[in-house]
């Protein structure tokens, strides 16, 4: 009977009736619904929470997977590669070392100048001076300039030009200036030569 009229109760049951500053002397039914809703609400939250953490878990996790994904492709192409690439480095040292070579040294300097008065004079000019000037470091090379200074055809300057540029040693030519020298057909150059150096750990 206790049971039955607990269900006649809860189907009897206002909620108009509840009374919060009278919760203890509820009836029954009204008790049964404010425990089902708090009940409610704290499950609603847990799983609100939970469910949220579990998403941003799953959302770290993919984002992971992706990355990993996408460093096993890069790293299974260059596995794929790796004679290729061997080569390829073989190939650019092999390359870096002629450069190098190319290169003159401190002590091959003074070669480098007779070479280039050498030049001067196989062209048929006449070598008013060949002067050294500050260095130009840089982050990798150290740049030698060289003023040069010449007197002679214009034909001539062009030969000496052409073997200058032809030298073994890497030489580039810049900022030359032609004037004609008195009344005759004589030309003066002055002309800056500039050659470079491989920057040394120690430097």
């Amino acid at each position: 009977m206790a049971f039955a009229d607990t269900l006649e109760q809860i189907k009897n049951f206002d909620v108009n009736d509840i009374d919060i500053d009278r919760i203890g002397v509820w009836p029954l039914p009204g008790k049964i619904f404010v425990c089902a809703l708090v009940v409610a609400a704290i499950l609603g939250g847990v799983s609100y929470f939970k469910i949220k953490e579990l998403n941003q878990q799953l959302d770290r996790i993919t984002a992971q997977e992706t990355t990993l994904r996408r460093n096993f492709e890069t790293k299974s192409f260059q596995a794929a590669n790796l004679d290729d690439y061997i080569l390829q480095m073989e190939e650019m040292e092999r390359s870096f070392g002629a450069l190098l070579d190319r290169l003159p040294s401190d002590t091959e300097v003074p070669g480098l100048l007779e070479d280039i008065d050498a030049r001067g004079s196989e062209s048929g000019l006449d070598i008013n001076s060949i002067r050294l000037e500050t260095e130009q470091q840089s982050e990798y090379y150290v740049e030698l300039p060289i003023s040069i200074n010449v007197t002679g055809s214009y034909h001539d300057m062009g030969n000496f030009v052409s073997g200058v540029a032809g030298m073994p040693r890497i030489v580039t030519l810049h900022n030359f200036a032609i004037t004609r020298r008195g009344s005759g057909g004589e030309l003066t150059m002055q002309i800056q030569a500039k050659t470079y150096r491989y920057k040394s750990q120690d430097e």
